[in-house]
């Protein structure tokens, strides 16, 4: 009998749990903001990654006039018009078109005193704004190719020129990853860094967003005493943990909206750029019918290789299960602070270490990156406080599965014993209303029987 009525209380318990996930859950989801966040997110990384390239390759149509001092003769006739640049011979010297001011059509001055042969610095470019980059990069550009030429050509050498031409050599190596059984694939250190950063820091955006969720859920419900009502039905671990569990439902389903839409329109733009998916007789056939240039073959054809030897499957897996154990130990650090003041004032400044831990954490990602392998990436993907992030940077790089795994046990081994102490401060702080209390009287929450 005793032992049916305390099966009965523990699913009283879970249905109480239940409850209030479901509640946190349904709540959040149900949000225009929820909603429209996660929709528009995938298309505005697409766009965040497409538009600068689309709007570099625009022509506005707009020339900008530059007036050519040329005092050597030798140099304006090599300045031709483009599409984007037209090149006039001054009338005015630099002077009298700084005194006329900028209310001119004008955009720029160059001015050329010297033989740059002789004296490289006496070219000088002046304007009444900062002048695009792309203008700059032009003249240096078109004016240097021609002083070196005129340097190889001084030496009187038979076509020298060309021989220094051909005697280029740039050396890229392929790269390859050999597995376990000895076969080989293309891998890119400089995709695997781009991949362990974008990790890192979407890892930190959601711990820290969904941290930041639960200590706002707690001050909202205590500064307007709703809290008091829920606690007499339920109690404070339940409420606390039944919190924890549907904010972070509410991640991961954000997770996987996101994954499914960033993977469809991968897909999508794979079948928009070779009409099927990767293969070499997709890509030659899509060189076959002009959609693709020998260039851009060659392009895709790299890129698709080395996402083939990308195991995005276990990425996205240990990242969910980090995620989930960077989550629990965060929220539940955070529910027991936020338990424990009464003001925004007040938990704000509880959450600058951890702000500060999470940025700390975020640049150690970052180095991470670059050396995978060193001893602070080593440690800080160890240490539960800093393993979310860093070893986000480093699962790209195969990082041994021992590592992986003692890095999850830590994390979650520390998660439990924080939501554990947490809950004892929840219990005691979700009731308490004035001063913060100092680290002797939290110390005493927690001894609380």
């Amino acid at each position: 009998m005793r032992s049916s009525l305390i099966q009965c209380r523990t699913m009283i318990n879970y249905g109480k749990i239940g409850l209030v996930i479901q509640r946190e859950y349904i709540t959040r989801v149900a949000k225009k903001s929820f909603i429209l966040i996660t929709l528009l997110a995938p298309v505005v990384f697409v766009l965040i990654a497409t538009i600068p390239i689309l709007l570099s390759q625009m022509d506005t149509g707009e020339q900008q006039v530059v007036a050519v001092i040329d005092r050597t003769g030798q140099y304006a006739p090599l300045l031709e018009d483009t599409e984007q640049y037209r090149f006039v011979v001054a009338d005015k010297s630099a002077n009298e078109y700084r005194s006329a001011g900028g209310e001119q059509e004008i955009t720029a001055v160059l001015e050329i005193t010297e033989d740059l042969g002789v004296s490289p610095k006496a070219i000088n470019l002046f304007s009444f704004k900062t002048l695009p980059t792309g203008l700059e990069r032009h003249i240096n550009s078109l004016l240097s190719t021609y002083v070196t030429d005129q340097k190889i050509a001084s030496h009187n050498i038979p076509e020298l020129k060309e021989i220094i031409r051909t005697s280029k050599v740039e050396i890229v190596a392929n790269t390859y990853k050999w597995s376990e059984d000895g076969a080989e694939s293309v891998s890119s250190g400089a995709a695997s860094s781009v991949i362990g950063l974008l990790l890192s820091f979407v890892s930190y955006m959601f711990i820290m967003l969904y941290g930041g969720m639960i200590i706002q859920s707690v001050i909202e419900e205590k500064k307007s005493r709703i809290v008091e009502v829920m606690v007499s039905s339920v109690r404070p671990f339940e409420l606390m943990m039944g919190k924890i569990v549907g904010i972070g439902l509410v991640g991961l389903t954000q997770i996987f909206i996101w994954v499914v839409a960033l993977i469809g329109i991968g897909l999508a733009a794979q079948f928009f750029l070779i009409g099927d998916l990767y293969s070499p007789e997709a890509l030659a056939a899509a060189q076959s019918s002009g959609s693709l240039s020998a260039s851009e073959l060659q392009a895709a054809s790299d890129i698709f290789g080395v996402m083939q030897g990308i195991n995005f499957f276990q990425m996205i897996v240990f990242f969910v299960l980090f995620f989930i154990g960077g989550y629990l130990l965060y929220a539940s650090v955070l529910a027991a602070l936020g338990s424990s003041v009464s003001s925004d004032e007040d938990a704000g400044q509880l959450m600058l270490p951890v702000t500060m831990i999470m940025v700390f954490s975020l640049y150690v990602g970052m180095a991470a990156a670059e050396n995978p392998e060193g001893n602070l990436a080593f440690w800080t993907s160890l240490i539960p406080f800093t393993s979310p992030i860093v070893m986000m940077s480093r699962l790209a790089y195969d990082v041994p599965l021992w590592e992986q795994i003692l890095s999850l046990v830590l994390l979650f081994g520390l998660s439990i014993l924080l939501t554990y102490f947490g809950a004892k401060i929840y219990r005691v702080g979700i009731l308490m209303y004035g001063k913060k209390p100092s680290l002797k009287e939290l110390w005493r929450w927690m001894n609380y029987k």
